[in-house]
């Protein structure tokens, strides 16, 4: 578990390789564009590391997500960055673990070429925002088809994806037994839908995250569409939610790495009052210590990732996994900053983009508060707190 066997070394060194075709440079001007990596995209689909999850017979590596969270470890120690396609990693596992086999045969391997994107994935609410449960959007059938209205947001490179996964509510609240029940997971064709029902409105922000609102009014999507049983949605998505948190870790301990390989470069050559600043202590200690905290989060990366591979319950070492690794790269780009002083505000460092990148992570997928509620709860066994 704590060292990689040959075929991932092997794999994180063809990452690598492929990302030092995208210098700092690249990712500067999309940044300052806000554009859309799709070159970088085109690249790790045509070398199949998208494809990582989906099992061979649909045209995949078969891999686990130990490998997955390789890959994305490497992309974000490299420099680059993994938001604009990590979530077909997660999104596709719903398809594959509960879709028909019709629905599988149909989207995966045009998912693995590439000739189709899953990135978009419908779930949070202006209204309910981590409430899942209070979700507003409804789909109710009618004939053959769904028709949906409603909004979500934060739905991020829905402007870039041909297909959504999205969550909707089938059955009324007050309607069900279960609180959990009701919710009802749909493949969305945005191709079909933008202009027939589906809005998007792209969401300016701090940092280039392609996110977007979207709404829905009457939208019609096929029946054939619903994936799994209507009413049964929240199980679906729960484990990919885990998945995700695991793939955002290891994306994090990635740039912890990047970051700390930065500060100790710069702290070694960089020479003040006739002697490099990395002498210092007040400049060494939040190096090191940044550096201990990502050692110590990635062990957690790699036993939630494993013990989602052996098919166990991980919720909260995917929730730990997140957390810790999350405060480690957002110390380790805190470090970085201090190491480097006025020129980390410089956009030709990278350190000021990437500290903006990382920081997304104390808030999404999950911000930190909640997961420590569902430790508290359902690790700890102390009263519910909401």
């Amino acid at each position: 578990m704590w060292t990689d066997t040959p075929d991932i070394a092997q794999m994180r060194e063809a990452v690598r390789a492929l990302c030092s075709d995208f210098s700092g440079s690249y990712w500067r001007e999309k940044d300052r564009e806000r554009a859309y990596p799709a070159e970088f995209v085109d690249a790790l689909t045509n070398a199949g590391f998208l494809a990582a999850l989906i099992p061979e017979e649909y045209g995949g590596s078969g891999l686990g997500l130990s490998a997955a969270t390789a890959i994305l470890e490497e992309i974000h120690s490299s420099g680059c960055n993994a938001s604009a396609c990590h979530a077909q990693m997660y999104i596709m596992g719903t398809i594959l673990r509960d879709g028909s086999d019709e629905q599988k045969q149909q989207y995966l391997p045009k998912i693995a070429t590439g000739e189709l994107r899953l990135q978009a994935f419908g779930v949070t609410e202006p209204g309910s925002g981590t409430n899942t449960l209070g979700l507003k959007t409804t789909a109710v059938r009618v004939g053959d088809d769904y028709v949906i209205n409603g909004q979500k947001v934060w739905t991020s490179r829905a402007e870039y994806s041909d297909l959504m996964v999205l969550l909707a509510r089938t059955t009324p609240l007050d309607q069900v037994q279960k609180r959990t029940d009701g919710l009802s997971v749909f493949i969305v064709d945005m191709r079909e839908a933008v202009g027939n029902g589906l809005t998007i409105k792209p969401i300016r922000t701090m940092i280039n995250h392609s996110t977007t609102e979207v709404y829905f009014d009457d939208l019609r999507v096929p029946a054939a569409n619903l994936i799994g049983e209507e009413g049964r949605g929240l199980r679906y998505i729960l484990n990919g939610m885990n998945a995700e948190r695991v793939l955002i870790a290891a994306e994090c301990i990635g740039d912890a790495r990047w970051f700390t390989e930065k500060s100790s470069h710069y702290a070694r050559e960089r020479e003040v009052f006739s002697r490099p600043i990395g002498q210092n202590q007040g400049v060494q200690f939040p190096i090191a210590r940044s550096y201990a905290q990502t050692e110590a989060a990635a062990l957690m990366v790699r036993k939630a990732a494993a013990m989602f591979d052996e098919g166990q319950s991980m919720a909260a070492e995917a929730n730990m996994a997140k957390m810790l690794a999350s405060e480690a790269s957002w110390a380790a780009g805190e470090a970085c900053m201090q190491t480097h002083g006025g020129f980390a505000f410089a956009e030709d460092y990278d350190i000021e983009r990437k500290w903006r990148e990382t920081r997304l992570y104390q808030i999404a997928p999950i911000s930190t508060n909640l997961i420590l509620s569902y430790l508290a709860e359902h690790v700890l066994d102390l009263p519910r707190s909401y």
